[in-house]
């Protein structure tokens, strides 16, 4: 999951490297990375139509393929689960 996290997002961690909880990935949630031409992450977004909670939705839908979700930590944090 990471390979293919890291062609999209420059920053690519896991939650261990972060705050020491294990099984996650960490993300930056600033870094404004886009997926098929969008950000993936904007956590003030008011679109509503494409995003849920500041997700790109077609991001989101790629993530859960894979059996990983989105989850904010804070503005600027994003972590992502095994479903």
């Amino acid at each position: 999951m990471m390979n293919w996290l890291s062609k999209h997002q420059e920053f690519v961690s896991t939650t261990e490297n972060f705050n020491g909880s294990n099984g996650g990935i960490h993300l930056c949630g600033e870094s404004m990375e886009e997926y098929k031409g969008e950000i993936i992450y904007d956590y003030y977004s008011e679109d509503h139509d494409n995003r849920e909670f500041g997700v790109l939705n077609t991001w989101e839908q790629e993530l859960k393929k894979r059996g990983w979700y989105s989850q904010w930590y804070d503005c600027g944090t994003i972590m992502l689960y095994c479903i």
